[in-house]
């Protein structure tokens, strides 16, 4: 241990375990005594548009779960409900620290806000040291031959590789090692976590836990242990959204209950000679370096916020129909996989990959509306948002990102739930409406005769509405608003 200060604040942000927590390990090996603090960020949470908020309430408990292994620690957390950049400097003075530490957060707004932390503190002497964490790899640390950073995926997903291949030990997990400083309680005047129930920040519970999701490191641990033994199939099972093919670990990468580093090693468990699941941990593998990849996009590139990747699929002439949008925003398209998809995030804050797709397409190229608009959505109601992943994914199927799907590529609602959800099970099990449609007519329930419809209970028009359009004419309309911004329009 090289001792540097006699005081620091730990500042957990997008990192909520203690464990293989790079920042964390870097303030216990710098400095004699660490405090640890947590900003309910108000810039962040009084901008968000409803009080129940499930992203809201898996932090709070995560950070429940945290404090108590502070605690064990001799440690403990103190908590504010401010703004991050005004709270930070003034906690830091009256503690008395040199330094602050912090892990990366590469996302325009945190790193302004880290920028000013870093100007006040400077002011009374002190400064914000921060790490890597939350991804393997990040901003310029995989690059082409020519030094550039890469605008495809592949060819930096083989780079990856090699990186990955050449620096083993980027997958050590950060310790605590003998001698490191150590961890302080709250001090007198200090609010720790007990202090700040959901109610008192403005949120109320939404029944997570009741949902089969369980914050924090623990349960970020019981999601993994689940996943593994499925790894294996995870390739050929991971589209399908009736079973239980995905990992369903998003929401503790996104929000650090999982340590990037412990994920990629079981990964890795698995690919190595003799690890028995190789094609399945390799697909998932690569499922992470596409994380990797839209965290490197959105720092280079950070234009992507508010623009097209392609700036020239800014001009794309979208018709922006709000009673189409409310449709798709309401679960109402008359497209079953459409609408299950979308009441499903409604329901529970969660979307099935594939059918993320799906809607996305759906929403740009069949109801033609800005691909920012579907984001915003996301943005609101996944309790996995993750800006560059969510940015990276609207963009793809957008045609409008790096690397996106070509222009012409369309999915059709229809072969795309008869593809991935074959027997019906997702969609009956979102919408109970039509429950006794017959599967030959399930994926297009409007192709029903009347009796048909009297018979399985489901009037097109009064129980599940009639398609709000029609997806052959859509698509022949969509390609002509993109051929034109192609052709300099």
């Amino acid at each position: 241990m090289s001792v540097q200060h006699d005081a620091a604040l730990f500042w957990f942000r997008r990192d909520l375990r203690v464990e293989d927590n790079a920042a964390l390990a870097a303030a216990l090996a710098s400095a004699r005594r660490v405090w640890c603090v947590f900003v309910f960020d108000r810039d962040i949470l009084d901008v968000l548009p409803r009080r129940e908020d499930r992203r809201v309430e898996f932090i709070h408990a995560s950070l429940a779960e945290l404090d108590a292994r502070l605690r064990e620690r001799g440690g403990g957390l103190i908590v504010h409900h401010a703004p991050a950049r005004e709270a930070i400097p003034p906690i830091a003075r009256a503690l008395g620290v040199q330094a602050v530490y912090a892990n990366h957060d590469d996302e325009p707004a945190a790193r302004a806000r880290d920028a000013a932390v870093a100007a006040a503190l400077s002011s009374f002497g002190a400064e914000l040291r921060t790490r890597k964490d939350h991804v393997l790899f990040e901003r310029r640390e995989v690059l082409t031959g020519a030094g550039t950073v890469f605008g495809v995926f592949t060819p930096y997903h083989n780079a990856w590789l090699r990186r990955l291949a050449a620096e083993p030990h980027c997958l050590q997990a950060y310790r605590f090692e003998p001698g490191a400083g150590q961890l302080q309680p709250p001090p007198g005047g200090q609010t720790g976590l007990a202090d700040w129930p959901l109610e008192r920040i403005g949120f109320v519970p939404t029944g997570l836990r009741e949902r089969g999701v369980v914050a924090g490191a623990s349960g970020a641990q019981a999601a993994l242990a689940a996943f593994l033994p499925r790894i294996g199939q995870y390739h050929a099972r991971r589209d399908f959204p009736a079973q239980p093919g995905t990992s369903g670990l998003s929401v503790h990468l996104r929000f650090g209950t999982l340590s990037i580093r412990h994920a990629l090693r079981e990964a890795q468990r698995r690919i190595e000679p003799q690890g028995g699941e190789t094609e399945g941990a390799k697909v998932w593998r690569a499922e992470l370096a596409w994380r990797d990849f839209y965290a490197m996009i959105l720092s280079q590139h950070p234009h992507v916020v508010e623009h097209a990747w392609r700036r020239e699929y800014d001009r794309l002439e979208f018709e922006n129909d709000p009673r189409l949008f409310d449709a798709w925003c309401e679960a109402r398209t008359g497209y079953p996989i459409v609408d299950a998809a979308m009441r499903q995030i409604l329901d529970t804050g969660y979307m099935h990959n594939r059918l993320r797709m799906i809607v996305a397409s759906f929403l740009v190229k069949d109801l033609l509306v800005d691909w920012r608009r579907g984001e915003r959505f996301f943005a609101e109601h996944l309790i996995d948002f993750d800006l560059a992943s969510n940015n990276g994914g609207w963009q793809w199927a957008a045609s409008t990102g790096c690397d996106a799907q070509p222009y012409f590529r369309i999915f059709n609602p229809v072969s795309q739930s008869e593809r991935f959800d074959p027997d019906g099970l997702f969609i009956r099990r979102m919408l109970p409406v039509l429950e006794r449609v017959p599967l030959r007519h399930l994926h297009a329930p409007w192709t029903l005769s009347p009796l048909e419809q009297q018979a399985a209970g489901c009037v097109i028009g009064r129980d599940y509405p009639a398609p709000v359009v029609d997806h052959a004419e859509r698509r022949l309309r969509a390609l002509a608003i993109y051929k034109k911004i192609r052709a300099g329009g």
